[in-house]
């Protein structure tokens, strides 16, 4: 016996060898690790969550609509966003009147002769001047913000963000427009 097992038998202290219990077989194993691909499998816990789910999306819809900062896209989130925003919606753009037009300039391109001409350099006309205004737009808010943020401060992206909200009808804008025509912020 070496000094070590010597010792052990002396101090009475019986170890057990290996585990202490027997190796598992493979189905048992396996079972013992088994769950759910995908969550639960309780009707009523999905029909819940989903509930939950549902109301998390409205209050957001709801929020965003009515302009809560909280509930806002990252595009349209702060202080220069809302400036910028508020502008637009209270001026009167030709871009909002591009797609009345378009439908008009549809229905005049059924009828034949000279009608047609007309009516398709009319809305290559009234595009231009919709760009030309998205453009002037552009610039007097470039303006404004430098007035009010500072001219090293403003935000990138802000020009496409104003023309893209300009050529949108007033009444499907999200988030929904928060003034008054021709109540422009200060």
């Amino acid at each position: 016996m070496s000094e070590d097992q010597s010792e052990k038998a002396a101090s009475g202290a019986d170890e057990t060898v290996g585990k202490g219990r027997p190796t598992p077989s493979r189905k048992e194993a396996q079972a013992a690790k088994a769950q759910p691909l995908v969550g639960s499998r309780d009707k009523a816990a999905k029909k819940a969550q989903r509930q939950k789910d549902a109301e998390l999306r409205e209050r957001a819809r709801v929020g965003m609509m009515q302009g809560d900062e909280r509930y806002m896209t990252a595009r349209d989130k702060g202080p220069q966003r809302r400036y910028v925003r508020d502008y637009v919606d209270a001026r009167f753009s030709l871009g909002e009147f591009t797609i009345p037009l378009m439908l008009v300039v549809l229905m005049l391109s059924f009828v034949p002769g000279q009608v047609q001409v007309i009516s398709i350099m009319a809305i290559w006309a009234f595009l231009f001047l919709a760009v030309l205004d998205a453009i002037v737009l552009g610039l007097r808010l470039r303006r404004k913000l430098a007035e009010k943020f500072g001219a090293d401060k403003i935000q990138p992206g802000f020009r496409w963000y104003a023309a893209m909200r300009a050529f949108q009808f007033r009444m499907l804008r999200m988030p929904k427009p928060q003034v008054k025509r021709l109540q422009f912020p200060e």
